[in-house]
């Protein structure tokens, strides 16, 4: 893929440089701060802010971090050391407009449109929070589970045809990538020709 990243900010701070793979896609519009990873395939899209200011930010490969969603991660305090870094596995689905914020997405978790997922929080792989809800500090999503509202609690266990359709979005994103950086690509050397 392209590494060709227009109207994309990567901000180096507190002497961590974002570090950011080859094949992975980020959109026009995204902030990406500090101490940050991003894997082989996986993608930010249009207007996401991903800032490693405090504490370590790692996306694993061929996640995708749809459009408008804020990742970020807590400081180290006399309570909590370590404070909470943000780690993000492999063929992880994050919807548009999440709230990211200090927790553990194993590989293969899902995370719906609009909802927040808050410090010390980890969500097991195949385990789904739906759209909107709201996952309180320090809960603990086992796999295959899905989570809704606010609070976000236990509804029930996810069937196999669920599990299939979220690696199904998986792949698509991979893909869709691959067609927005060209779109992106062939737009910007359109306007150089002009």
């Amino acid at each position: 893929m392209n590494t060709y990243r227009p109207d994309v900010s990567i901000i180096p701070i507190h002497g961590k440089t974002p570090r950011i793979h080859d094949s992975a896609f980020i959109a026009p519009g995204c902030r990406i701060i500090g101490d940050v990873e991003i894997g082989p395939d996986s993608s930010v899209w249009y207007n996401c802010v991903i800032r490693g200011d405090v504490n370590r930010i790692v996306i694993g490969a061929r996640s995708n971090i749809q459009d408008g969603t804020v990742i970020h991660c807590d400081s180290p305090s006399p309570r909590d050391p370590g404070g909470f870094p943000t780690t993000i596995g492999d063929d992880v689905l994050i919807g548009h407009n999440a709230m990211v914020h200090g927790c553990t997405l194993e590989d293969r978790a899902f995370v719906g449109l609009s909802a927040t997922v808050m410090n010390g929080c980890v969500i097991e792989g195949d385990a789904m929070l739906a759209a909107g809800a709201m996952l309180t500090q320090g809960k603990h999503m086992k796999a295959r589970e899905l989570w809704a509202g606010a609070p976000a609690r236990l509804l029930r266990e996810l069937p196999d045809a669920a599990i299939a359709d979220m690696r199904l979005g998986v792949a698509h994103y991979v893909e869709n990538a691959k067609r927005h950086a060209a779109a992106i690509a062939a737009m910007d050397n359109g306007a150089a020709k002009s």
